[in-house]
């Protein structure tokens, strides 16, 4: 039996047509048990009176601060929009009120490094026609019950951009996501139309260089998987996802990567740092 990562001359068609691909049965269950024990761990050790940092796609450039920028070297834990009540009070107990955890939880954590560099996540990039790959960032997403927040229509290109472009997502899936609980939508062979717009770091902060267009929500397709599948993202998909109005949670680990070979981080990137591969697993590839 071949690696897991290595796609298929199909699977590679339908991902540069459709602009994502979903992989069946990706992680195993013993490592989607070992992700969510070890964030379960996090979770009890963490003091909420140490931050109160939101985490919104709607309004980021707002509530951005210091712990923000400072999450793309550590393990940050972000609240849902709400979270809180009138007096700034937690409304339920914190493992139910967070939105995420990151953003280099795939650098310092041992649990998730084994998985985030294992040798099928590699060999999915170096399928995907990488050089250098390198994770730039990684989130264990929520998407807790009754407040999972909604994240709109967005490309991942905007917020980790290279020139070229060459940012890909891996949406991997801790727990069933339907579209009752926020599963991902995406609008098909969008990518093919290209990058809509920049998340920048300014001076005074972060902001998008050009107002959000307008989409057809009957455009938009779920992407309803299995625990332990894995979707991988385009760089230019428009995707989203809706509010968690049922009691049931969807946990997800996300990674988004890029190359390092003849590629140039931009400097206005949220994340200001030296852009260095992490060694991933190689059976042979330079």
């Amino acid at each position: 039996m071949g690696i897991v990562g290595n796609l298929s001359p199909q699977q590679r068609q339908s991902f540069d047509s459709q602009g994502f691909l979903v992989i069946e049965s990706f992680a195993s269950p013993a490592e989607i048990e070992a992700m969510r024990k070890r964030m379960d761990g996090m979770l009890q050790a963490f003091d909420p009176t140490t931050t109160a940092s939101i985490f919104s796609t709607k309004n980021q450039v707002k509530l951005t601060s210091e712990y923000f920028y400072e999450s793309a070297e550590n393990i940050s834990f972000f609240f849902e929009e709400k979270a809180f009540d009138d007096n700034g009070n937690l409304k339920q107990p914190k493992e139910l009120s967070i939105n995420k955890v990151g953003h280099a939880l795939h650098e310092i954590d041992p649990v998730f490094k084994e998985f985030s560099c294992s040798e099928k996540v590699s060999s999915l990039l170096f399928s995907l026609g990488y050089k250098k790959p390198v994770i730039i960032q990684s989130m264990y997403i929520f998407k807790q019950p009754g407040i999972g927040g909604e994240v709109t229509p967005h490309q991942d290109n905007s917020f980790l951009y290279t020139e070229p472009k060459t940012c890909t997502g891996l949406w991997l899936a801790l727990e069933d996501a339907t579209v009752v609980n926020g599963c991902l939508w995406a609008i098909p062979e969008s990518q093919k139309n290209g990058l809509v717009r920049r998340f920048i770091r300014g001076d005074d902060g972060v902001y998008f260089d050009r107002p959000s267009l307008s989409y057809d929500q009957k455009d938009f397709v779920p992407i309803e998987v299995k625990a332990g599948s894995l979707v991988v993202i385009h760089g230019d998909l428009i995707h989203q996802s809706f509010e968690n109005q049922s009691s049931n949670s969807r946990h997800a680990y996300s990674l988004h990567a890029v190359d390092t070979d003849g590629c140039k981080w931009a400097e206005d990137n949220w994340i200001r740092r030296k852009v260095e591969p992490e060694p991933l697993y190689s059976s042979g590839q330079t």
